[in-house]
């Protein structure tokens, strides 16, 4: 039986049921930036340059506060390094493109597209290079578009959480696990789960002695390296 290749119109359409969560937060983004005294222009050339909303929540913070370029920098770098993690995990699955193929694919990925990608990959399905830019491009737009939509109408949507908007990424990863959950076998279910329970302990211990975001990236190398060193035995 032949597999069709997936093209970059599919992977646009996968992207559409993670829209919502890009479009609620980056109107959160925008309404969050104007009131940081950021211009419409500013905020577009963040959502574009910088593109990754927890760190963008947190330049404007720090913009707020006064802080030093270099501490934005250094906080920024630290909070997106679980990117690194991200392209890691997707890299084997594009090793046969060239370097600058796959800095073009990497730079675009986000927690989002990356959650897309690994549901499309545990159920035994194809992924190419065109479908992750169908993927990539298509929720890289959103979110910028989102994002000036939030900064220039703003005013009339001055309270996100009051539509639920602040859930709506939540939501979005619960249904991507449960379609993930879904698409696995039973003995490898029984580790993944045990994973995820391995996941919080390391999160609650960690975050004791250090900050939340470094706890992460720590717990997840820990449980990544756990899980691979299991699945391999088994």
């Amino acid at each position: 039986m032949e597999h069709t290749m997936p093209t970059y119109l599919q992977g646009m359409k996968d992207c559409i049921p993670t829209l919502l969560g890009y479009i609620s937060i980056g109107l959160a983004m925008g309404i969050v930036g104007v009131s940081s005294n950021l211009s419409v222009l500013e905020i577009a050339l963040l959502s574009a340059l910088v593109y990754a909303g927890s760190a963008q929540f947190i330049i404007c913070a720090l913009l707020v506060g006064h802080s030093p370029i270099s501490v934005i920098i250094l906080t920024t770098f630290i909070v997106n390094l679980r990117n690194f993690l991200l392209c890691m995990s997707l890299a084997p699955h594009f090793s046969k493109y060239s370097a600058l193929k796959n800095v073009g694919i990497g730079a675009l990925v986000t927690d989002e597209s990356f959650g897309v990608a690994m549901n499309k990959i545990v159920k035994g399905e194809q992924i190419n290079d065109q479908w992750m830019n169908g993927l990539n491009v298509t929720a890289y737009l959103s979110w910028i578009i989102s994002c000036v939509a939030g900064a220039i109408f703003g005013k009339w949507i001055s309270n996100p959480e009051a539509f639920g908007l602040d859930f709506a990424l939540t939501a979005m990863f619960l249904a991507l696990l449960v379609l993930q959950l879904q698409s696995i076998q039973k003995p490898k279910l029984k580790l993944y789960l045990s994973l995820v329970l391995y996941m919080i302990i390391a999160m609650v211990l960690l975050c004791m002695f250090l900050p939340s975001h470094i706890a992460v990236i720590l717990s997840t190398m820990i449980v990544a390296t756990i899980g691979v060193v299991t699945d391999r035995e088994r």
